[in-house]
């Protein structure tokens, strides 16, 4: 695909040089040929989100697309709104990441109404005809997390903490989670004193389960498993309520910023990293290949209720203080300067 952008590159110089620089650059842009359009669907602008965002957009900008992107903010009857807006502007492509795994069904009926293709972006789709799903290993996640609290801690009171309801790989997340956790429960090495899932994956609704877990424990907690880094930093907020910052462990996932700098500061344990550029750089040339008619080759598939949904999956990254150098920094995702600025104690709300 690359060199058939090149070559029209070339083309184009080509015929311009032949105008012996006669036309306007107005007047030649106007005979350049319209780009495809992708729209790019997103749930909210919050931190991982905007990587996503400005990731995707350089990429598939690079291989001869334009991209319009909008974000639902975590509504899904805004993300409804604006699909219809993409789809009426002649977008060939859309690429969701939904707020509501089964309501945004009927975006996906709107868009295959126009014959347009349609790719979820590391959230699926449940019952719907979509044409890709491009995400990382959800459970694997979970069992990330769950795994490396549980060889620090086998024994004691934990805090689980779930994300959105509506997020259809909070109970991915989940089952990866419990696929850990379970046999210590049933033996009893490990008792849940709080259990709940928090709406949006808000800080604010994390802060409030832990606080339940620990009232319920006599502020005796050894670990939170908290699902991603915005409900790691609500946990955490609770935990420097109590004093007990920096000795309760705390899972996340996203490596973004103020989570790394927590785990500088030793507030919280690990989180997950998945590489954006894996994932914005396969989702920019399948979204490219889909609006020129081209196939996309896969090699996995997910039941989404309706159809066995031609899959990319990417494998994450477990990162702590041992490894949050070499990963984040080495990887080019976060800079050194400002990992190492200070620490602040909670992300705010929203994934």
């Amino acid at each position: 695909m690359r060199a058939k952008v090149l070559a029209i590159g070339a083309a184009l110089l080509a015929a311009a040089a032949c105008g012996g620089g006669g036309a306007s650059p107005e007047a030649q842009k106007s005979k350049e040929p319209d780009r495809p359009v992708i729209g790019f669907l997103l749930d909210t602008t919050h931190e991982r989100w905007q990587r996503d965002r400005d990731l995707f957009t350089e990429r598939a900008e690079a291989l001869g697309v334009r991209v319009e992107t909008r974000a639902g903010e975590g509504s899904h009857d805004a993300q409804v709104k604006h699909a219809t807006e993409l789809l009426d502007a002649g977008v060939k492509v859309l690429v969701i990441v939904p707020n509501d795994a089964d309501r945004a069904a009927e975006i996906v009926a709107a868009a295959k109404a126009r014959q347009v293709p349609v790719i979820a972006y590391d959230r699926l789709i449940r019952n719907a005809d979509i044409d890709l799903y491009v995400t990382f290993d959800t459970e694997k996640v979970g069992e990330m997390q769950a795994q490396y609290l549980l060889n620090r801690a086998p024994k004691g009171n934990y805090v689980l903490i779930g994300g959105s309801p509506t997020d259809d790989n909070t109970q991915h997340f989940r089952a990866g989670q419990m696929k850990v956790l379970g046999p210590a429960v049933k033996s009893g090495a490990i008792r849940l004193v709080a259990d709940a899932y928090a709406a949006n994956w808000s800080a604010e609704e994390a802060e409030k389960i832990t606080l339940a877990g620990l009232d319920k424990a006599r502020n005796n907690v050894v670990a939170v498993v908290a699902s991603n880094d915005a409900t790691a930093g609500g946990a955490i907020e609770a935990l420097e309520a109590r004093g007990l910052a920096g000795k309760v462990l705390v899972s996340g996932q996203d490596a973004e910023l103020d989570a790394a700098r927590r785990i500088v500061a030793g507030t919280q344990a690990m989180t997950v990293y998945k590489p954006l550029g894996s994932l914005t750089r396969l989702a920019a040339r399948a979204a490219v290949q889909l609006a020129n008619g081209e196939p996309v080759d896969t090699v996995a598939t997910t039941d989404n209720g309706q159809k066995q949904v031609p899959t990319m999956l990417l494998e994450p990254i477990t990162v702590d203080k041992g490894n949050l150098d070499a990963v984040l920094i080495g990887d080019g995702f976060l800079s050194k300067d400002d990992v190492y600025a200070a620490a602040p104690a909670a992300s705010p709300g929203g994934r």
